[in-house]
């Protein structure tokens, strides 16, 4: 699904040149659960932004579903995006003035996917994380948690071959959490491939493998006994 060889990305700032990530490797098997832990500048959030093709290497390869992602140009690049890869947000990223069901539609007019079956796909998706009765509410009249299932089911909407989400129970609270985490599981027992982003234990101990940056190098990748 996902492999990475010799990874490197270097940020140039005047003569101060900054290895966000150093030689990194990593493969990822589909119908993974999985947790990518570190602190503030241990180079997740750059591996992050690599594996959802809204950055580019400096160096190595990265390859996601068979293609090779650093040969692409800015609009393949896009188009992979779109159709690979579903993205869940700490702060949910919804439009305020549109509905939940507007919302998960969204990246389906990028691929331009006709409106009845924007609906249905959109419906079932919302359907699929437990918002069924509230399709026709705006972002101002969900709580937090039903915000990030919006958000989940937004990322479902175009069959990804893998779902990236970034801190995405940063903003909820302990129930919040507990209930997005619950779903993530379920989505991969049902045989989505999940990468989370985040710097809660807790949390990563809720996945199946724990992948630990520091300093821009991968310090430690083990599997978690429970899952």
């Amino acid at each position: 699904m996902i492999r990475i060889e010799n990874l490197w990305k270097v940020y140039s700032n005047g003569k101060i040149k900054v290895e966000a990530l150093r030689g990194i490797s990593l493969e990822i098997e589909e119908g993974e659960f999985l947790a990518i832990m570190g602190p503030s500048g241990s180079g997740k959030s750059t591996m992050m932004n690599i594996l959802g093709c809204l950055d580019r290497p400096t160096d190595g390869e990265y390859e996601l579903d068979n293609a090779k992602i650093q040969e692409g140009d800015n609009l393949d690049l896009a188009q992979i995006r779109n159709k690979k890869i579903g993205f869940v947000f700490q702060s949910f990223n919804l439009l305020p003035r549109t509905s939940a069901l507007k919302n998960v539609e969204l990246p389906m007019l990028y691929g331009n996917v006709k409106p009845k079956e924007r609906n249905q796909r959109a419906v079932k998706a919302l359907e699929r994380v437990g918002l069924g009765d509230r399709i026709h509410h705006k972002p101002n009249e969900l709580s937090g948690g039903q915000k990030q299932r919006v958000a989940i089911a937004r990322a479902l909407v175009n069959n990804p071959v893998v779902i990236l989400a970034d801190e995405p129970t940063g903003n909820l609270d302990s129930k919040s959490s507990e209930e997005i985490m619950a779903i993530f599981k379920e989505l991969n027992k049902e045989g989505a491939t999940i990468i989370i982003v985040t710097h809660e234990l807790d949390i990563a101990k809720k996945t199946k493998r724990i992948v630990s940056f520091k300093d821009g190098e991968i310090v430690e990748d083990k599997r978690v006994a429970t899952g």
